[in-house]
């Protein structure tokens, strides 16, 4: 096998963990991974607004809007305006969402993380220029993207 094709099985196998392990999460929580992530952040940083929430993650305001939409009917969010500005509106988990996340599984992006953040500073450049390479030769580099490792549109309207 040519470094061609052992490059291509291993993006291979990184795209299809990734779809594995999205379908474990849907299985396992009734979520999408940017509903849980989403959750993840709320869990760590509530109460939150829409606008900082979506910083935080690196989405659109757009894109969280429409996914605490679909968690709100959930019943895994509440939205509430805020007391001192009513322009405001806060963003917390419900209990319901509280006890969803305490049996939440361990994402794809939360291991690769911990693991690329204890590699030696050289290690971790290495790794962001070869993809980096990899993302201009398959012509990706001008695509917008969140740090969600995941196949798919982040707000799917058909994840209810």
């Amino acid at each position: 096998m040519g470094k061609s094709q052992e490059a291509l099985v291993l993006l291979r196998q990184i795209i299809r963990v990734t779809d594995m392990q999205e379908k474990e999460i849907s299985r396992s929580t009734g979520l999408t991974l940017p509903q849980l992530m989403v959750m993840q952040t709320l869990r760590q940083m509530s109460p939150i607004t829409t606008g900082e929430l979506a910083k935080e993650i690196s989405l659109t305001q757009a894109t969280v809007t429409s996914i605490l939409d679909r968690l709100e009917k959930k019943v895994l969010v509440s939205r509430e305006r805020g007391v001192e500005d009513k322009r405001k509106v806060w963003i917390n988990l419900t209990e319901q969402g509280l006890d969803l996340m305490k049996g939440a599984p361990t994402t794809q992006q939360d291991i690769f993380s911990r693991r690329f953040d204890d590699m030696q500073n050289w290690e971790q450049s290495m790794v962001v220029a070869a993809l980096e390479r990899v993302a201009f030769m398959l012509d990706a580099q001008h695509l917008d993207a969140a740090p969600v490792l995941g196949i798919g549109q982040l707000d799917r309207t058909g994840m209810n």
